[in-house]
């Protein structure tokens, strides 16, 4: 599989990088199994968050042994220093390791939000001084919905994050106005080498009233070609990789499409965006 330098992190990660959502509800055989597909796929990166369920602890297992195979990361939801604080050494033992490749400020989607994480006594103080005591190498931040590239930008300016984490699909490049606002993301990052992970990279729009066929909480493509289509697409942008659908089910099929990329040129580009009538956005319905 291919692989991609992490911005400054310096490390050259697979364009598959687990998301540790789809391990959040499953047990710990079915959890096993995924673990064992992303190795055998040469997956090198992980993903995952507190608020993900029992996902850190379903990974947990595997580090005293597999630890040195991945670039792991993950995420806290608290704003306040002392709760990240608190937090953060909760999955450092929920994970059974005594140190992160990278945590985030997860979920941020309002600027109030991203206000009070980034305040005095805020979520930034405890990862500032979480770095500065070995617990984690590196600072991310991480979000979703229609104004995240445009938060991110704003972040960026106030504080060096090492990394990004937010969406881009076809579906959601159809909108202009988000489109402008990732690009600029984009090349922002590019030119202070901030690694980017990409979400929604197979989103198709929302269940509203459909059965749901997934365990993910918005409706993502599921035919092979559909996906492969999807995954050419967000990583033909300039991002680092794709964090995986959280549905184990998918996962066989993300990694093949990520496998298989082939990249597309701006014209097949355009071609994909103009299919994007047929779908919704994610966010119809102002998910999660």
């Amino acid at each position: 599989m291919e692989k991609r330098r992490f911005g400054r992190t310096g490390h050259e990660s697979s364009v598959a990088i687990l998301g540790g959502a789809g391990l959040g509800r499953v047990t710990q055989d079915v959890a096993d199994r995924a673990m064992e597909q992303i190795i055998e796929a040469g997956v090198n990166h992980i993903d995952v968050a507190a608020a993900y369920g029992n996902a850190e602890l379903r990974i947990g297992p595997w580090m005293p042994r597999e630890r040195n195979r991945f670039f792991l990361g993950s995420k806290t939801t608290e704003r306040k220093q002392q709760s990240a604080w608190d937090e953060l050494r909760r999955s450092l033992d929920r994970l059974c390791v005594d140190r992160l490749d990278l945590m985030q400020i997860h979920a941020i989607t309002r600027m109030e939000e991203l206000d009070q994480a980034l305040a005095p006594g805020g979520t930034l103080d405890a990862f500032l001084d979480a770095r500065e005591q070995g617990l984690t190498k590196h600072i991310g931040i991480t979000g979703h919905g229609n104004d995240a590239p445009a938060l991110f930008l704003e972040a960026l300016r106030r504080f060096d994050f090492d990394s990004v984490l937010f969406p881009i699909n076809f579906v959601q490049y159809a909108n202009p106005d988000y489109r402008r606002s990732a690009k600029a993301l984009l090349e922002e990052c590019r030119k202070r080498d901030v690694g980017v992970m990409i979400i929604k990279a197979i989103g198709k729009g929302v269940w509203r009233d459909t059965p749901r066929t997934a365990t993910t909480w918005y409706a993502p493509f599921s035919d092979r070609q559909e996906i492969q289509r999807a995954v050419n697409f967000s990583l033909s942008q300039d991002v680092t990789g794709l964090c995986t659908a959280g549905d184990v089910n998918l996962l066989p099929l993300f990694l093949q499409a990520c496998e298989d990329f082939a990249p597309l040129n701006e014209t097949e580009q355009e071609a994909l965006i103009a299919t994007a009538d047929r779908y919704e956005s994610v966010f119809a319905l102002n998910g999660p």
